[in-house]
């Protein structure tokens, strides 16, 4: 058992200097972080990890963050698990959007420290 008191988070995001820095930021703030690079590999992390929450990019090659969203909260053993969308796409439409695939949070890039965790801790059940 980890000593973390803040929970688990998986970071979904297919560029490496953002994963690191996302990685960073959370790792210093306590969190344990799983990486994923791809929708594909955080849908199966998801289910054998037991993140506490999942933070996820929205373009990404293959599977975008909305149909991940989608994906994960048709799932029984991940349909619990709060998201929250971090994108460069910044128009209320695609805010809105995001929190009809099941979105529970929404950090548009470039992101301070400061607004990453207050929107992992508004969600963190």
């Amino acid at each position: 058992m980890s000593l973390t008191l803040l929970g688990t988070i998986l970071i979904v995001e297919d560029s490496p200097s953002e994963l690191e820095l996302m990685s960073h930021y959370l790792n210093e703030s306590g969190y344990n972080v799983i990486k994923a690079s791809g929708a594909k590999e955080a849908l199966e992390k998801a289910v054998s990890e037991h993140p506490d929450v999942i933070v996820t990019d929205v373009v990404m090659p293959g599977m975008s963050g909305f149909e991940l969203c989608r994906s994960l909260k048709r799932n029984p053993a991940t349909q619990k698990v709060p998201i929250v969308i971090c994108s460069s796409k910044n128009q209320e439409i695609d805010r809105l959007w995001a929190m009809r695939q099941g979105a529970d949070a929404y950090v548009t890039k470039p992101y301070t420290r400061e607004q990453l965790l207050r929107a992992i801790k508004s969600v963190a059940i």
